[in-house]
């Protein structure tokens, strides 16, 4: 779906060269007159003369002549819980989107199809997790004050850990205060040097940048491609290191790193393909599940288990809380030997602060649900509903001639715009009807690659996302965006 029509191509990149001549054209403007909000960034002009500009036009320019022309469409504040509906705050800019002002009393209710709420603790928290939370609250307050490694570790720590470990079937497992940084505190380390790292095209950003931390020679594989991947495995090992003196020189391990399911994409990784090729050539492989785990798999225990793969097969999971369980932070597992590596080497352990333990405590208690450890159905019942809740979501957009990414049982549903002056009007005019979702450009994907992410979750009732699917209906129409239909969009 995401390959477009030459036309559609065409037209696409025009839009770009529309808005960087547009943009041109005021910043010639603004060196002859001296007039511009941005004439400061423009001349790169600094207090001190003798100091160099911090940062130069050229470098500024995406920024000031198209991002802020549709800054709007991001980081728009909410009030209240990030449940299935949302209260955005209203803003308002008097310079053209370089400042805004907040209107704190002032909010628009919208149907959030933007947030990973997947399980919908954020709905139904004060029943499921509240009290729970606000006793370990009282008992560990918010934060522990120290790294890990230091005085940041508390029993409820180390009783997360040991419940992660149960869960995904593996030795041992280690928590971290941050998803973002679990990827790139983990990789730097285990990717040592002599060592090669085979990173999917379409990693998130936290891989590819624990990727390029680490000291490991780095060679990515199309996308989701295990025949790909096993070409790429063959060179290297037939390869090997590069040398001076130009001898063969065996890699001293290599790593495979994939996703459960892409976060731009909304595609569950071919798992079982890419295991069976990775074990072929007696390499390891690390699967970063932050958008699966808890959101795939009959009991809620991710990609492996929705693929059929056991846990003993992967050498290391890792995955986040800020989605499925309503917390924030990350972990990984694996064998003992490998987290005691870990937990002795890595950034995140060693000089970040601990995950709060107030926030351990609403992991472990979705945890509990998920698992039916609470003696309740009640996480069976959120894992049928969001898969439900997914596919037919899914299925209406394609129905209604959408351009869809993403699999089936996937609750991130990606929808093509390709244009970029279609982002902001698709966003304003969502937003316009009360629903809330997040539009992707450039850079975060492709330039030929704009779309709108929407993320569905167990809050959500059908009724909330009939209601979206017509509302969406009705902006589509009026942008052109129904390219299954026609290439015109």
């Amino acid at each position: 779906a995401e390959d477009q029509s030459l036309f559609t191509s065409v037209t696409t990149i025009l839009g770009y060269l529309i808005l960087t001549v547009f943009g041109h054209i005021p910043d010639l403007a603004a060196r002859i007159t001296g007039r511009s909000r941005y004439y400061e960034e423009i001349i790169g002009s600094v207090e001190d003369p003798d100091m160099a500009p911090l940062l130069y036009d050229k470098e500024t320019f995406y920024t000031r002549r198209i991002y802020d022309r549709i800054s709007d469409c991001w980081n728009r504040p909410i009030s209240g819980k990030p449940g299935a509906r949302i209260n955005v705050i209203k803003r308002t800019s008097d310079n053209g989107n370089k400042s805004y002002k907040l209107h704190l009393d002032k909010t628009t209710e919208c149907l959030n199809l933007g947030s990973y709420n997947y399980l919908g603790f954020a709905d139904d928290w004060n029943n499921t997790c509240g009290d729970k939370v606000r006793k370990g609250l009282q008992e560990w307050r918010v934060s522990c004050c120290s790294s890990s490694a230091e005085a940041g570790y508390t029993a409820a720590h180390d009783e997360l850990e040991k419940c992660i470990a149960k869960f995904l079937g593996k030795e041992a497992a280690l928590v971290y205060s941050m998803g973002y940084g679990t990827n790139t505190s983990t990789l730097e380390v285990l990717g040592g040097k002599g060592s090669l790292i085979v990173s999917d095209a379409l990693n998130h950003t936290s891989i590819i940048n624990g990727c390029r931390a680490a000291k490991a020679k780095i060679k990515p594989f199309k996308h989701n491609d295990e025949n790909d991947l096993e070409e790429v495995l063959q060179q290297a090992i037939a390869k090997g290191q590069t040398t001076k003196n130009g001898e063969y020189k065996p890699w001293k391990k290599i790593i495979v790193v994939v996703e459960g399911i892409y976060s731009m994409e909304g595609e569950i990784c071919r798992l079982r393909q890419i295991v069976e090729v990775v074990k072929k050539y007696k390499a390891y492989i690390y699967v970063d599940e932050a958008h699966s785990i808890g959101a795939l798999g009959k009991t809620g225990r991710g990609v492996c288990e929705h693929t059929g793969v056991d846990t003993s097969e992967v050498d290391v999971l890792m995955g986040t809380f800020s989605k499925s369980f309503g917390g924030m932070g990350g972990y990984i597992a694996a064998s003992k030997e490998v987290i005691d590596f870990v937990k002795a080497h890595a950034s995140g352990t060693l000089y970040t602060n601990s995950l709060s333990p107030t926030v351990v405590t609403q992991i472990l208690t979705a945890f509990r649900i998920i698992s039916g450890e609470d003696g309740t159905t009640l996480g069976r019942e959120k894992l049928d509903k969001i898969k439900s809740n997914s596919n037919y979501f899914r299925s209406e957009l394609r129905r209604l001639g959408m351009s869809v990414l993403g699999d089936e049982d996937s609750p991130v549903v990606p929808m093509m715009i390709f244009h970029v002056p279609k982002i902001a009007a698709f966003s304003r005019e969502c937003y316009a009807r009360g629903i809330a979702a997040v539009v992707v450009g450039f850079p975060a994907v492709p330039v030929y690659g704009a779309r709108v992410r929407f993320c569905v979750s167990a809050g959500h009732d059908k009724k909330d996302l009939k209601q979206a699917v017509k509302k969406i209906k009705e902006v589509s129409k009026l942008l052109n965006v129904r390219y299954e239909r026609s290439i015109f969009g």
